[in-house]
């Protein structure tokens, strides 16, 4: 890659680090997260991570385990290294989304509990609201997810 092209891929990692920053995501896990899907190795290590990002090896354990417990990478063998290893899932996204599939399920048995417990009224009519809104992403996502592995196999997209 040609000193430009490495200066506008660093950019662009950068940017959708800071991005996911902005959306919620811990500084150090955005820029890790950022990193693997930059990159063109297959395997990363800690020490590559911290060489990448510019960081002590030790900063980077923190971020690998947050990225590693959000289903996005994994740890794997590398026949003859003494080194832990971590790519990316090839059904990261999908990981991720079932993930939060649970916590959506959690939060809609709250949301569910908090309309029982309520009588009739505005308190009533938003959390009804909220639980409709919950069940019926939950009723669609199985299907969103099945349409889309179709789209990628080049499937119909019906």
């Amino acid at each position: 890659m040609t000193v430009t092209g490495e200066t506008e891929r660093r950019e662009a990692a950068e940017h959708l680090a800071l991005t996911l920053v902005g959306a919620g995501m811990q500084r150090m896990g955005a820029r890790a997260l950022a990193a693997f899907l930059f990159a063109e190795k297959d395997t990363l290590t800690a020490g590559d991570l911290a060489d990448e990002l510019g960081v002590s090896a030790g900063s980077v354990s923190g971020a690998v385990k947050m990225v590693a417990q959000m289903g996005l990478i994994e740890r794997i063998h590398v026949a003859g290294s003494r080194r832990e290893h971590f790519r990316m899932r090839a059904n990261a996204w999908t990981t991720l989304y079932s993930r939060q599939h649970s916590v959506v399920d959690d939060v809609l048995r709250a949301v569910e509990k908090g309309v029982d417990a309520v009588g009739p009224g505005r308190a009533h009519d938003r959390l009804e609201y909220m639980r409709d809104f919950y069940t019926f992403l939950l009723n669609e996502a199985p299907m969103l997810v099945e349409r889309f592995e179709r789209q990628r196999r080049g499937g119909p997209r019906s």
